[in-house]
């Protein structure tokens, strides 16, 4: 009876011990970001956002979907966590944020954040969400080609995709936007991985492709931590700095109850 007991007690101390160790290994900070891109967009995306972070020495991967499919953008992404060392931090950009809502549910995604982007529940699309308030006016100047794959006008670049940005800077938006598939918006993610992971939401209040009151309505639902930027549907590129110091604050030491029950 006495080893027993003995036995018992070693494994409940192992447990509590096995537990803090969690808590404490969570609490420590995230170093390992990903970065997912959005729809008639590419890596480049971040080329403002990667040198900010990795000047605090965070290590940082920027995934190139290919837009083919809900399916190849989760295993692009899926690509990317696995190369990390450790804990990861998993951002999204509009389309994105459909990405990182099923890939985020990798064991190594400890944290989510989403960058004027699509939020979506199990069992919904990205249409499911956006027919919920009316379109940004920039939905206008999407166009089909003969394959099947999407792409913006250069007047929805110009005036509805990076209406704030230099000239220059939306005609390289324009000359390396992504085509996107047609059947993408309407593909279901299987499971959140927000409901289970902590968030963080940057809300575009200029964005004419994803209405500012829709990104409000998701980043409530999702309990995100909540920023506003005076921005245009493309703040990592308009704001970098902004952007950046978000993502190293929900990088750095929390705590959250939904960190804290993964």
């Amino acid at each position: 009876m006495y080893k027993l007991n003995a036995v018992i007690i070693f494994l409940g101390s192992f447990f509590i011990l096995s537990n803090t160790n969690l808590a404490q290994a969570q609490s420590k900070g995230v170093k390992n970001i990903v970065l997912v891109h959005g729809a008639f967009a590419d890596g480049s995306s971040w080329a403002k956002i990667i040198p900010l972070l990795e000047a605090k020495g965070l290590k940082v991967i920027a995934v190139q979907n290919p837009l083919s499919s809900l399916k190849d953008d989760v295993a692009a992404a899926k690509r990317a966590i696995a190369l990390m060392d450790g804990p990861v931090l998993l951002v999204g950009h509009s389309w994105g944020g459909v990405v990182i809502s099923e890939a985020g549910n990798d064991p190594k995604v400890t944290r989510l954040l989403y960058v004027a982007a699509f939020a979506p529940d199990g069992g919904q699309s990205l249409s499911d969400v956006a027919k919920t308030l009316p379109p940004g006016p920039g939905n206008n100047e999407v166009r089909p080609d003969a394959s099947g794959f999407l792409s913006l006008t250069p007047k929805g670049i110009h005036e509805d995709f990076a209406q704030d940005l230099p000239e220059s800077e939306r005609r390289i938006i324009l000359a390396t936007q992504g085509t996107w598939s047609a059947a993408a918006p309407g593909e279901k993610i299987a499971k959140a991985a927000w409901k289970t992971k902590p968030s963080w939401y940057i809300v575009a209040k200029k964005d004419r492709m994803i209405n500012p009151d829709l990104q409000r309505k998701m980043a409530k639902n999702i309990k995100a931590t909540t920023i506003e930027l005076n921005t245009s549907h493309v703040p990592m590129v308009s704001q970098p700095a902004k952007v950046a110091a978000f993502i190293i604050e929900a990088a750095s030491n929390i705590s959250n109850k939904k960190l804290a029950s993964n």
